[in-house]
């Protein structure tokens, strides 16, 4: 067969499985066969590389870091929906309505992620960008490339279509990703719709692609070559050209409105993504044009937000579970509840202070809240059981048996043990994470079982491990294995910055890691220093010198460092601050950034000495204002405090 004719055959096949797999959740093809058939497609891309599509399934997998995104221009704006409260003010919309109109309505569910807009010209898609002020977004192609619900080419080749949808990260991947960040200690997303965000923003793809994003469509932006009398005419017709399309309800009477938004409330569990209200629209297309709109909002739409739900619940019993840094986390087990759609079994107690601040024992009934943030939390105790006692911290580690300790000046419980499991499985996951030494392959079931086997006593044995001893970890062939020792292998070019973080010194994150490396250039310089040393740089207080020095000076830190040293792990700074042009300078950045992503922004301030803070305050030197700015802008200007604009910054860096 002809490679051009091939190609183009491979795509449609393979096109379809992922339509028939991630939109109508009916496969069609077994995943060998499409693995199969992806690979014969990537070699003759390689080939043939004039022929291959810019839309290939080949690129669903993410292509290149990209170096920032671009600023794109919505030909139609994206407009924000007026929230209503309470069924009284949904019902002074509708009067409002029907001053002009007999008006029938659709009822969507509100998708809690990320809006963006797809545009297709002759029926392939070209570009995608998020919705930022509505006018103006970011060029996110890239990113939304490698959500498979996506159609790459639709079935009708109109002239031009743009068509807007929300972004999510369905709740099962939410709660995996989570889990492994809890694992790995890092930070929790909040949300579903904060993970959304954050992975769509990413500048390497095939981050993205990893977060196993996906998307819902509602809304038709702009359509050239065809028309339509209706919305729902407009989501019929996106569903025939394979977008998975929000449901919809048509309603008459305000009556019918109201007990549809209540089913969507009552039903939330069913839906794949978080909803935070139900979207009530004119459904007659002309009689939109009429109504018009506001600056700010369209007269004919509104959004109906859910009040946050509070329940009374028992509190069953409490776990404890032990972080990479030995913390001890307690965690709440309820009686199962029904909140805001879903079961709640399980509750954030934060740590001693926060139980003992609001007296809670086990048996007590409490009164819990799930508004906005997925994890429930306790408000108060309502009553106590019957012979409570206030629950306390166990003085010995749940998982190692050795003393806890509470931090002399904070508020964690910490096991003491430095042979403790739960720590070192954490420790490694923490050590191999991708923004520290970014080593693929080893997942939590792997690392479980280097631990069984004492395979591995800490990170320094990755790259002491050979081919013979992790090849029975994997139940055939040589392919993951010899893939996870090149990855091994590949790790020790990593900068320094990255290594100081995969250490896992506690209050010494990313940011730190490469302040530290940057300032000290090679990591022995870095161990000699005393805590005056590492006090007298900004951003270094005594808490995390005072880290930097006990952790250095562990024996078994020590050893663990040699050992990396003999495997020829990188112990320089490829960036070192050679120009102090910011030195004692603090920058915040603030609105939608252009030039730059935030991450690139201060990255260059802190190689030139400087200081990126998330806040404005009287000791903040400079305020570099985006667009779509909002509270620190007011603050700045509210301080007297200079404001400069992307390009004055960028004027500064050069």
């Amino acid at each position: 067969m002809d490679p051009r004719e091939e190609i183009r055959a491979l795509t449609a096949r393979l096109e379809e499985a992922n339509h028939r797999y991630y939109v109508l959740d009916d496969p069609a093809m077994p995943d060998y066969e499409y693995d199969r058939l992806l690979r014969r497609l990537e070699e003759l891309e390689a080939q043939w590389p004039e022929y291959a599509s810019p839309n290939s399934p080949t690129k669903r997998v993410g292509g290149e870091a990209l170096s920032q995104f671009e600023k794109y221009t919505h030909p139609v704006p994206l407009k924000s929906l007026q929230d209503v409260f309470s069924f009284e003010e949904l019902r002074e919309f509708d009067a409002r309505v029907r001053e002009s109109t007999a008006p029938e309505y659709t009822v969507e569910p509100k998708v809690d992620g990320l809006s963006v807009a797809l545009e297709y010209v002759r029926g392939q898609f070209v570009r995608g960008a998020t919705r930022g002020d509505g006018n103006v977004g970011e060029d996110v192609t890239a990113n939304l490339r490698t959500i498979r619900s996506i159609p790459m080419q639709l079935p009708e080749a109109l002239p031009r279509l743009i068509v807007r949808g929300e972004v999510f990260m369905p709740k099962e991947i939410f709660h995996k990703l989570n889990d492994k960040r809890e694992e790995n200690g890092e930070a929790l997303f909040a949300n579903p719709r904060n993970a959304a965000a954050g992975s769509l923003r990413q500048l390497d793809p095939k981050i993205a692609a990893e977060r196993q994003l996906d998307i819902v469509v509602f809304n038709v932006q702009l359509c050239e070559g065809k028309t339509f009398a209706t919305h729902a005419e407009t989501l019929d017709y996106l569903k025939s050209q394979r977008f998975r399309v929000i449901p919809y309800a048509l309603c008459t009477k305000m009556e019918q409105v109201e007990a549809e938004i209540a089913r969507i409330g009552d039903n939330r569990e069913q839906y794949a993504y978080d909803i935070d209200g139900a979207v009530v629209k004119l459904n007659d297309l002309a009689e939109r044009e009429a109504l018009g709109s506001t600056v700010k909002f369209p007269r004919w739409a509104c959004a109906y937000k859910y009040p946050p739900e509070e329940k009374a619940t028992k509190l069953l019993d409490i776990v404890v579970q032990v972080g990479r840094t030995g913390v001890l986390t307690p965690k709440a087990v309820v009686a199962p509840v029904r909140l805001a759609g879903t079961t709640v079994t399980n509750a954030t107690l934060h740590n001693q202070d926060f139980i003992t601040q609001k007296g809670i024992c086990i048996g007590d009934t409490v009164r819990i809240r799930k508004a906005g943030e997925i994890i429930p939390e306790i408000l108060a105790v309502e009553a106590h059981a019957e012979g409570a006692v206030p629950y306390v911290l166990p003085e010995r580690c749940p998982v190692c048996g050795a003393p806890t300790q509470r931090d002399p000046d904070g508020a964690a419980t910490r096991c003491t043990g430095d042979r403790c499991p739960a720590q070192l499985s954490r420790t490694l996951a923490h050590f191999v994470s991708r923004d520290a030494m970014d080593i693929d392959g080893l997942g939590s079931a792997i690392v479980d079982q280097l631990l069984e086997r004492g395979l591995v006593h800490s990170p320094a044995d990755l790259y002491y491990l050979t081919f013979d001893e992790i090849a029975g970890l994997w139940q055939k062939g040589e392919k993951a294995p010899r893939k996870l020792l090149e990855s091994i292998a590949d790790s020790k070019s990593r900068d320094l910055g990255r290594l100081i973080f995969a250490l896992g010194i506690r209050q010494v994150g990313a940011k730190a890691g490469r302040l530290l490396a940057a300032r000290f250039g090679t990591l022995d310089k870095l161990m000699a220093a005393d805590v005056d040393e590492l006090t007298a740089i900004r951003d270094v207080g005594p808490e995390t010198a005072s880290s930097i020095v006990q952790w250095f000076s562990d024996p078994a830190a020590r050893e663990m460092v040699e050992r990396l040293r003999a495997a020829g792990v990188n112990f320089t700074a490829l960036k070192t601050v050679e120009d102090h042009r910011f030195e004692g300078k603090t920058f915040v950045l603030t609105g939608a950034l252009t030039m730059f992503t935030r991450d690139e922004a201060t990255e260059k301030i802190e190689l030139f000495g400087g200081k990126a803070s998330g806040s404005v305050s009287k000791k903040t030197t400079y305020v570099v204002a985006g667009e779509n700015a909002g509270s620190k802008l007011r603050k700045a200007n509210e301080l007297g405090i200079p404001v400069l604009t992307e390009a004055e910054f960028l004027e500064m860096l050069k």
